[in-house]
């Protein structure tokens, strides 16, 4: 086969995927862009010449996320592919389990350790036994406010971003969040680590942050790792950065049903935006 020709097979191949895998996102980049450097190593392989992930207009492979990790966050981000972002929809609502290592006395204005402190409290008077307790006020059918700093919009502007530009920006009201399981795993003062099993719309930096309240301190996140969303865990089924290339996603992909869960036109294949952290 000619090298021509092979680039011209490699993606149609690629652009022939429809179904749903996942990926390994690391502490740091969004989640937007750690999808667009997923779809630059993908075209780079099938020959694509500086590919531009970013141009939503005439992509050559339409591929989203459902939910959205934090830029501190870490974990699985699932990926729809071809038709498979028809399927994104479930990802946002289903269940999800995460490990979160929060920090007592203090306070911060995103909920976790890349804001600036605005509170410090004492903390010494928390116990495991304490913490335990309270955990069993926010499982099951609760209610919860947002945190200001997240993918929530106003006006069509995520809230994160008119906050960094110096707007004004008012709190979202509470809304009804499902935490399946609850449980604390160890607990070093300051440091305590929880493990979570939530649906859709729920904020783990809201849940520190109301229980630090609830212990008469303060606490935000230190550290977030989500484990598992959908049928995708974190031990088994992520595709780390050095194995994204079109030979594992096809070996990890999971093919489309035949009846699309969610209509994609309302979800963008750059960035598919979910409020679930």
């Amino acid at each position: 086969m000619a090298v021509g020709e092979a680039v011209t097979h490699r993606l149609a191949k690629l652009q022939s995927l429809n179904g749903l895998f996942a990926i390994f996102k690391k502490q740091g980049p969004t989640s937007a862009d750690v999808l667009n450097a997923l779809k630059e190593a993908l075209l780079k392989e099938a020959g694509v010449q500086n590919p531009n992930p970013r141009k939503r207009k005439k992509q050559s492979l339409k591929m989203g996320h459902g939910g959205t990790l934090d830029s501190a966050a870490s974990g699985v981000l699932v990926v729809g592919v071809g038709n498979g972002t028809k399927m994104l929809g479930s990802m946002l609502t289903g269940s999800k389990k995460y490990t979160a290592i929060g920090e007592f006395g203090k306070a911060t204005d995103t909920l976790d350790a890349t804001g600036s402190v605005t509170q410090e409290k004492d903390f010494e008077h928390i116990t495991k036994l304490d913490i335990e307790e309270k955990l069993k006020d926010f499982t099951g059918d609760i209610m919860q406010v947002p945190p200001l700093y997240s993918a929530l919009k106003k006006d069509g502007q995520r809230l994160s971003v008119l906050l960094k530009k110096g707007h004004v920006v008012e709190s979202k009201p509470a809304r009804p969040v499902t935490v399946h399981s609850l449980a604390l795993r160890e607990f070093t003062p300051p440091f305590f680590t929880l493990d979570i099993e939530c649906g859709g719309g729920f904020y783990v930096r809201s849940l520190v942050d109301d229980l630090g309240k609830a212990l008469s301190s303060c606490a935000h996140v230190k550290q977030l790792i989500r484990t598992k969303q959908g049928p995708f865990t974190l031990d088994q089924d992520v595709l780390h950065e050095d194995r994204w290339t079109l030979e594992h996603v096809v070996q990890s992909l999971r093919p489309c049903s035949e009846q699309p869960l969610v209509d994609d036109s309302k979800l963008s294949q750059a960035d598919t935006t979910a409020v679930t952290e």
